[in-house]
């Protein structure tokens, strides 16, 4: 059930529709193959902020002639591991790249691990959903 908010430096017009979907399905499938989050319940917020008004450093990236992102994902802690989360942050920049073009080095991936107790969706938090299940299912 995570949410992710993407933000692309690209100029929002016309085209930053369709952008947006393709960074979408490519975010919904990594998501999905790497970290094993179920389709359904994953939610892409994306912005376009112009290359002009993206600055790394003293210079725009419009300046450096070069494309960047910022990814921040809440997923519940504990769910998965770390090799999970670098394939993962890895797979992101490799995509973005192929997406966006050519991409600054300072293009970033927050995996926020957010605690059970303290998130959730449709008025219940993670924790509550997980004891529910447990006991629900019948000891081995």
């Amino acid at each position: 059930m995570p949410i992710l908010n993407l933000t692309l430096s690209t100029p929002a017009n016309n085209a930053s529709a369709e952008q947006s979907q393709r960074a979408a399905a490519i975010l919904l499938r990594l998501t999905n193959d790497i970290l094993h989050k179920a389709q359904p319940l994953t939610s892409i917020a994306i912005s376009h902020v112009p290359p002009q008004h993206w600055y790394i450093g003293e210079q725009s990236l419009a300046q450096q002639e070069k494309a960047s992102f910022f990814l921040d994902i809440k997923i519940t802690d504990e769910t998965n591991t770390a090799i999970e989360k670098a394939a993962y942050i890895k797979a992101v920049f490799e995509e973005m790249a192929g997406l966006l073009g050519p991409l600054h080095d300072v293009s970033y991936v927050h995996i926020d691990d957010a605690r059970p107790a303290a998130w959730g969706y449709g008025g219940l938090t993670q924790q509550y959903r997980a004891v529910k299940k447990a006991m629900e299912s019948p000891p081995a």
